[in-house]
């Protein structure tokens, strides 16, 4: 009889022929070992695929099959090869071997026959109660069998192929502490990238090395909590020495060391001689404004702060309730990002010497760059027409000129010949030289569409749908003049939530306020339940007071898969210090040009991809569907938690919600990088669970 078998690499073959396992199971379920969970398994896997339909997950498909005879064998072979303990099972080997002979199964499956024949006349029921009762996995929910056969299949497949699913993966050497994917500057020089470009994002150059899990410092320690953090660090925990601070010139002025270990910060110091706050009040007063409070009033929201430094002027911002992204290009040592990010301020890679920044046109309030490094009039202007890409309606581009001043050299007239390819190419793309004070120079965009129109000679307009931005080509055209999303700043609402006009512009209003009430529920069940208590037996369910969490520093966060923006709102509304980076998959609904336009801060992503960021740099991760949305992606979910524990803290935090079978997966995935794992069954009748992880403190 030809019938399925197990392949080489566990995948289920089909055959011909009829089963006779359905009937068998009653034998099974009384004769099996109570530890054998994979004969279980392989039940529980039966119990759907006999129904006869089909089950996709991760690229692999179980064809329309009936379980045959011959898998009995196989059900004994895996429980042999999990070595069970039992002396029943040994005694039956050495009668009949690993494999017993056909007529003896068909002796067994005759008399099971007869003894369903007896018993099923004389009550059916019982029957019904003896065979069935040990085993629990039987599950009436038809959802809920499928997501369990999936997993299942997967954990068997892993069994058969000869690999433990349980494998720890090892540490990465000592050179790969601050390894960040995509940014091998010397294999990119090697390939022929110049001018710059050696510096940016090349995933495509980065090839699969050995999996290994990225390793912190031998001198690392917990950041301090919030706000202490942002103004005194652990030197162990960014590669910089304290030689290069002492050879920095002018940097010595804004930052001392306190100790040996640490680094401070002076809130009053930064980029500019007279300190950050007169900085910001300068800026707000060549605006128009009495002092930089009345910035979020006068319409800016967010800030785009280029070569931030160490992020002293976003610090400052930050108190005042305005929302500033730090970006840098990569740099090996003393990085701008990776300081700001210790320091609890928003930040990420990036740059633009030959790529789009990965954020939608009509992004930002403001762009600033203080002594950011950028020759402005290089490549025909393509980095302004960028900046007018992400700038909003009416938003400012404040620049703030190198404050050297050579001997001999008329300052004004160095000013005079560095702005004039600016202004000539600004007026081009219709922005206009507001304010001129010292070394600092703002322009506005304008506000009227048309203005693009009438100078398409100048610089033409992009094609309708040309906006895709995910690190694509930088273009010589401008975008976003027939976005509905055209909106002043000067005309928004001056609070933080959309009004009814904006809103109508992104649709899907019943959509947008049910996610904002389900995170509202949400977020305490979540925050209750970060904490080592739920790694033991601790009877807490999810949403009971605990004083206790967060366990540690949580100040950066991640939202894997934002949405709308739901969590970051719900945070905002408990008015927890936290900040948020909002990630949408770039297969999924682009909601990013919604979150932006909430002032919250985001930025588009493929996962199957290196996220721009230095590792150990977010305290917690969250993702809501995200593992249902890259079930049909080209990569795997290991190289997804693998990345995910390069950018987490020690002691950090990872909360998933999706469907229980790949949760189950998850699970698993996350005891091979090592982290505390937890399955909460939410208990709402759904087939939705969460996964709370917490990463390890690996101390040398």
């Amino acid at each position: 009889m030809r019938g399925n078998s197990f392949g080489a690499n566990g995948d289920i073959r089909h055959g011909s022929g009829h089963s006779s396992f359905s009937a068998m199971q009653p034998w099974i379920l009384t004769h099996t070992p109570p530890n054998c969970i994979t004969c279980r398994m392989i039940l529980n896997l039966h119990r759907f695929v006999r129904f006869g339909h089909l089950l996709e997950t991760e690229g692999l498909t179980l064809l329309k099959i009936e379980f045959p005879l011959a898998l009995f064998g196989f059900y004994q072979n895996i429980c042999s090869v999990l070595d069970m303990r039992s002396p029943w099972l040994n005694k039956l080997s050495i009668i009949f071997g690993l494999r017993p002979p056909v007529s003896w199964l068909l002796l067994c499956f005759v008399s099971v026959l007869a003894l369903i024949a007896v018993f099923g006349s004389s009550s059916s029921n019982s029957f019904d109660s003896v065979t069935f009762t040990p085993v629990p996995e039987i599950y009436t929910n038809y959802r809920r069998l499928k997501e369990q056969a999936a997993v299942d299949y997967f954990e068997l497949r892993t069994i058969v192929s000869g690999a433990s699913r349980q494998r720890e993966l090892g540490l990465c050497s000592k050179e790969k502490e601050n390894y960040v994917p995509c940014y091998n500057v010397t294999a990119n020089t090697i390939l022929g990238f110049k001018d710059g470009e050696e510096f940016d994002r090349h995933c495509e150059v980065s090839g699969q090395g050995n999996w290994c899990l990225v390793r912190p410092p031998k001198d690392y320690k917990i950041p301090l909590r919030w706000p202490a953090g942002r103004d005194v660090i652990w030197s162990g925990n960014v590669k910089i020495t304290k030689d290069q601070f002492l050879s920095s010139g002018s940097m010595t002025k804004r930052i001392m060391l306190l100790e040996e270990n640490q680094i401070a910060f002076h809130p009053e110091d930064g980029l500019i001689f007279d300190g950050v706050k007169d900085y910001s009040r300068q800026i707000a007063e060549m605006l128009g404004l009495g002092s930089d409070s009345e910035f979020f009033q006068a319409g800016v929201h967010t800030v785009l702060d280029i070569g931030c430094g160490f992020g002293s002027f976003g610090a400052h911002l930050v108190s005042r309730k305005l929302m500033t992204l730090c970006i840098a290009a990569y740099e090996a040592t003393g990085s701008q990002v990776q300081l700001a990010l210790e320091r609890g301020l928003p930040a990420m890679i990036g740059n633009f010497i030959s790529r789009q920044l990965p954020y939608p046109s009509l992004s930002y309030d403001m762009v600033h760059c203080a002594q950011c490094g950028i020759v402005w009039d290089k490549k025909e202007g393509m980095f302004l027409i960028e900046i007018d890409r992400l700038l909003k309606p009416g938003g400012y581009f404040v620049l703030t000129s190198p404050t050297s001043k050579p001997r001999g050299s008329s300052t004004s007239t160095k000013k005079r010949n560095m702005l004039t390819p600016l202004e000539q190419f600004t007026e081009k793309i219709c922005w206009s030289l507001i304010a001129q004070q010292d070394d600092t120079f703002i322009w506005q965009k304008t506000a009227d569409a048309h203005c693009y129109s009438s100078k398409k000679d100048d610089v033409p307009l992009c094609k309708e749908g040309y906006d895709a931005p995910y690190y694509r080509a930088l273009v010589p055209c401008i975008t976003g003049t027939s976005s509905k999303r055209w909106i002043p700043i000067q005309n928004r609402s001056s609070n933080s939530d959309l009004s009814s006009a904006e809103l109508e512009i992104h649709g899907n209003h019943e959509d947008f306020f049910e996610d904002l009430q389900v995170w509202k529920l949400a977020l305490k069940n979540y925050w209750s339940l970060l904490t080592p208590l739920i790694f033991s037996d601790h009877p807490k369910r999810p949403g009971d007071e605990d004083p206790l969490p967060p366990f540690n520093m949580l100040r950066n966060v991640m939202d894997m898969n934002a949405h709308y923006g739901g969590l970051n709102a719900a945070l905002l509304e408990e008015k927890k210090m936290v900040w948020v980076m909002n990630v949408v998959p770039v297969r999924a609904r682009n909601t990013l040009p919604l979150i932006l336009d909430r002032g919250f801060l985001g930025v588009l992503h493929d996962w199957c991809e290196p996220f721009p960021t230095y590792p150990r740099t977010y305290d917690m991760l969250h993702a809501d569907g995200l593992l249902s949305l890259l079930t049909s992606e080209r990569c795997g979910l290991m190289e997804l938690f693998m990345e995910m524990d390069r950018i987490l803290r020690p002691e950090g935090w990872v909360v998933l919600s999706d469907k229980l079978g790949l949760i189950e997966l998850a699970r698993s995935h996350a005891t091979q990088v090592r982290w505390d794992a937890r399955v909460i069954d939410l208990q709402n009748g759904s087939d939705q669970r969460l996964l709370v992880c917490q990463k390890p403190f690996l101390k040398r």
